[in-house]
Formats: C-alpha cells, sequence, structure tokens
C-alpha cells in the first residue's frame, strides 16, 4: 500500500470524462490522483469555490485540505487539491477524494473550459501558504526562497520564529533574523529534515 512517509509521495490515476477505471502510476516518488473535466476564468475565484466544496467531503473521510490551486502549466489548466491526515495521506484517500467530488464539481458546473483535476499529499517539504499553515509551524524549520535576493542571498534555511499581517520572520542558523513579506517570497516550505514539530526551548 502506498503512503506519504517521510517525503513528498502524490498518487497519480486518470480516467476520461466519462469517469472509466482509474490508472495508477508514480512519478518522481509523488503520488498524484490526475482526472480530465473542464476549466473556466479566474483562478482564485476557482480555486475558492473548490474549496468550499472539498473541505465537507474531505472531512467526511477523515482528511484535511492542505491547499487549493487553479493554474495552468503549459496549454493545460490544473484544478490542484492537496490533502493530508495524521499518519500520511495514501493512493486510496487521493482517489476517494477524487471520486467524491466528481458529482458535486459536475452539479456545481462553473468551470466551462478542459482542465485536469489532481489530489496529492503535501509531502513532508509542503509549501506553506495560508496563514494557518505558518501558525501551526511556528517553531519549526523552514526554507524559503526570495524573489528578490538580499545582499546576493535568495535561498534561505531557518527557524519560523513569528508570523502575522503576511509577515515572516526567520532565525537563521548563525543567529542572524530574516524578515519578509510573502509578497517577496517565491516559495516557502517546511525544511526537508524538519519533523514539523516546534523546537523546543532550553
Amino acid at each position: 500500500m502506498l503512503k506519504s512517509g517521510p517525503g513528498p509521495l502524490f498518487c497519480l490515476s486518470e480516467s476520461s470524462r466519462c469517469r472509466g477505471g482509474l490508472l495508477r502510476r508514480q512519478k518522481n516518488g509523488k503520488m498524484w490522483v490526475f482526472r480530465m473535466s473542464k476549466s473556466s476564468a479566474n483562478p482564485g475565484s476557482v480555486a475558492a469555490r473548490v474549496r468550499a466544496l472539498a473541505e465537507p467531503l474531505a472531512q467526511g473521510l477523515g482528511l484535511t485540505v492542505w491547499d487549493v490551486r487553479f493554474l495552468k502549466e503549459g496549454v493545460t489548466w490544473y484544478l490542484r487539491l492537496w490533502i493530508d491526515k495524521p499518519g500520511g495521506v495514501f493512493i486510496e484517500d487521493c482517489e476517494a477524494l477524487s471520486r467524491a467530488l466528481d458529482q458535486p464539481l459536475d452539479e456545481a458546473d462553473f468551470i466551462e473550459q478542459s482542465y485536469c483535476l489532481e489530489v496529492c499529499s503535501p509531502g513532508i517539504e509542503r509549501d506553506l501558504t495560508r496563514e494557518e499553515h505558518f501558525l501551526h509551524y511556528l517553531g519549526s524549520e523552514i526554507s524559503l526562497r526570495l524573489i528578490r535576493p538580499r545582499d546576493g542571498v535568495r535561498d534561505f534555511r531557518g527557524t519560523l520564529t513569528a508570523y502575522g499581517g503576511s509577515k515572516l520572520t526567520l532565525r537563521l542558523a548563525d543567529g542572524a533574523v530574516l524578515e519578509a513579506d510573502r509578497k517577496e517570497t517565491a516559495f516557502v516550505r517546511l525544511a526537508e529534515e524538519s519533523d514539523g514539530r516546534p523546537e523546543e526551548s532550553v
């Protein structure tokens, strides 16, 4: 049985619009559930509406929705959901939520163009994108990349010591403090070796 384990792992299943049999495969150590469907307009509003549909369904399956994004890669639109649960996400969890979303998405019918629906596990190096993510991981080790370098450096790693009003504070290994607004970052994610638990003060 496949699960998210200590590294990022997603399950990939594919089906046509007619909801035929699911095919499972893995790529680059990641696990995905993948479906073809139709797509629409504003990525932000689509993601918000899908999250509202998905959260009660995920809760009923013992899952939480970590993140939802509607984005275009090349010529293809992707509706991508990341899910989580204690003990890690299994391929069956991804498939269960993918199937549960089929009818609600069809009935809501607010997405018009073609798109691929993917349900994924966030993995250990999960992206922190929402306020609750940052608050949950206060005291944990994170890595970030700045859009514009500071003193020639873009990549930083350290302990997340504070977050508020979209500004985060990082204590680096040498004791220096980095403050940045989320708008200044290309990404912020949990560090690879971090266990996700806050450091204990001594």
